[in-house]
């Protein structure tokens, strides 16, 4: 026999024994005996459970209405009693949501007021360096010749303003050479001929020079051939600035034409910077603000840069536009192509009524705030919705719907939402369903413990009647809805999202599952059409 077993046969031989030994002491003193029949009687026997009193019937569909008596909506489904001890959970205001103390410090809530802020913002963004573009030299002769010799015949080589690059023949600049200087000398032979003839040697004398300089040929070497009289076999040519050769293409002995780049030079002294700013973000951005910039390369350097352009494009891939800061570059440390983190500091001249943004709870279509209704004992709080403004790293700027001082909840107000939308849905079931499963409620009003299917949402049956993508709604004719109570009727759905859009059409048959989201709101989050089922 087993120890448990032992105990409670012993237990119940002593309960046993306690209770013959009271009868019979019962039957040897009769008033006693009835006296402490009494009193057995009254510790024994418990109160009846006192009944309910009745408060009202509400709207089923969550809406601001309420009747003295039991009564039907327009759609025929039967109003939900509310009893007296509901009434701690169910604020004044239809619209406000209310937690007893205890809830409210299980879900950790906490609240700041909203107040007058200068919103200071740092705007990120990656970029790359790149050469000035004005600063790019290209050296292509303005005539056909070949290249005699190369004298700079590396890419990346340094090059000093005036340096020699190369040497180039071209047939057709002897011949000009050669013209020209027939040209000096017959304006000094006609030194003593009339005026006329004077005149027409000089014309032809300009002539000359001017084709020589059109070609790009220095007054220096110009003036050598004035004096010398002599037409030079090469011509050279030199860089116009310091910098590096970035492009060569210059190859010794190769034939060029008027206007082939046979060498670029860059003067990289000062480096631009091209970055990306977020569509959201180049609002802010201003031409002349100063940037820090931090170069992968030198983490422990940072360089001070100046916006100078911001370009009127946008890529419509990344959604973000492209901005131009100008860099000095001493010692040559920025290469181009190098990456580039930015920051720019911008703000608001003036304050702006400001939350956390933690406090927002953005759904896509809308933003609210939970504002905290009287004392922060009361745990009353309303939905608001808003409108936002500005952002910085910490706060939003509110727009409208929110007065400074309000105090608006900034940790749990995505609990206290799921946990709004919980009630919704459990007071649908009625004062039925209420009673015959209170503890399942309790348990999945409770903020820790996972939500089940039957809490959470609704399932139905129905055909579509029509669809509106561009509102992201469907009108559904469907059966009874047991959960809820409601009987079949025909009526318009909110979409979770629009890929619940995918092969609903009028007619079809579907299967779907729905949640109250608001009051009255009803939002379908899962529909699968009958025919796929079928396939399937």
């Amino acid at each position: 026999m087993s120890k448990n077993l032992s105990v409670a046969i012993g237990v119940f031989l002593v309960a046993a024994g306690a209770g013959f030994a009271g009868n019979w002491w019962g039957a040897h003193h009769g008033a006693g005996n009835a006296a402490g029949m009494e009193a057995a009687s009254a510790v024994s026997t418990s109160p009846a459970p006192k009944a309910r009193k009745l408060r009202f019937y509400r709207n089923p569909m969550g809406l601001a209405d309420t009747s003295p008596t039991p009564k039907k909506d327009p759609m025929g489904m039967d109003y939900i009693a509310v009893f007296e001890g509901e009434e701690e959970e169910t604020p004044a205001n239809a619209n406000q949501l209310k937690f007893s103390a205890e809830k409210i410090q299980k879900l950790g809530v906490r609240t700041e007021p909203a107040a007058l802020r200068v919103l200071d913002k740092t705007v990120r963004a990656s970029g790359r360096v790149e050469p000035d573009e004005r600063r790019v030299t290209t050296i292509a002769p303005k005539f056909e010749g070949y290249v005699e010799k190369l004298l700079v015949n590396a890419t990346g080589q340094g090059v000093a303003k005036g340096q020699l690059l190369f040497e180039a023949y071209s047939p057709e600049l002897v011949a000009a050479q050669r013209e020209y200087a027939i040209a000096i000398q017959g304006v000094q032979a006609m030194a003593q001929a009339g005026p006329e003839a004077q005149e027409s040697m000089q014309q032809l004398a300009e002539a000359s020079l001017v084709r020589l300089r059109n070609w790009d040929v220095s007054e220096a070497q110009v003036k050598e051939f004035a004096a010398s009289g002599a037409a030079k076999r090469t011509l050279g040519f030199r860089s116009p600035v310091a910098g590096i050769v970035t492009e060569k293409k210059a190859v010794q002995g190769m034939r060029f034409m008027p206007g082939d780049a046979l060498y670029q030079v860059t003067d990289l002294s000062s480096v631009w910077v091209m970055a990306d700013v977020s569509e959201q973000d180049i609002g802010s951005v201003k031409v002349g603000a100063r940037a820090t910039v931090k170069i992968n390369a030198y983490p422990d350097k940072s360089f001070t840069a100046a916006l100078t352009t911001i370009y009127p494009t946008l890529n419509a891939e990344t959604r973000t536009v492209p901005v131009r800061l100008e860099l000095a570059n001493p010692g040559g440390l920025l290469k181009p192509g190098m990456f580039a983190q930015l920051e720019l500091a911008v703000g608001a001249r003036n304050k702006v009524l400001t939350v956390p943004v933690s406090a927002v709870i953005d759904s896509g279509a809308r933003q609210l705030l939970l504002v905290q209704v009287g004392d922060a004992k009361e745990g009353r709080f309303e939905p608001r919705e808003v409108k936002i403004g500005a952002r910085s790293e910490n706060y939003l700027e509110v727009l409208s719907g929110l007065r400074e001082g309000e105090a608006v909840v900034t940790s749990a107000n995505f609990l206290i939402d799921a946990e709004s939308n919980l009630k919704a849905a459990i007071a649908g079931f009625g004062p039925g369903g209420v009673a015959a499963s209170g503890a399942a409620m309790a348990e999945a009003a409770s903020p820790m413990a996972p939500a089940s299917p039957a809490a959470t949402g609704h399932q139905a049956q129905g055909k579509v009647v029509e669809v509106d993508a561009k509102s992201l709604t469907v009108t559904l004719s469907h059966g009874p809805v047991a959960s809820l109570k409601w009987p079949a009727m025909t009526m318009e759905f909110a979409l979770a999202n629009s890929a619940l859009l995918k092969d609903l059409k009028p007619g079809v048959p579907v299967a779907f599952e729905f949640v109250e989201r608001g009051k009255g709101e009803w939002v379908i989050t899962k529909i699968t059409p009958q025919a796929m089922d079928a396939k399937k």
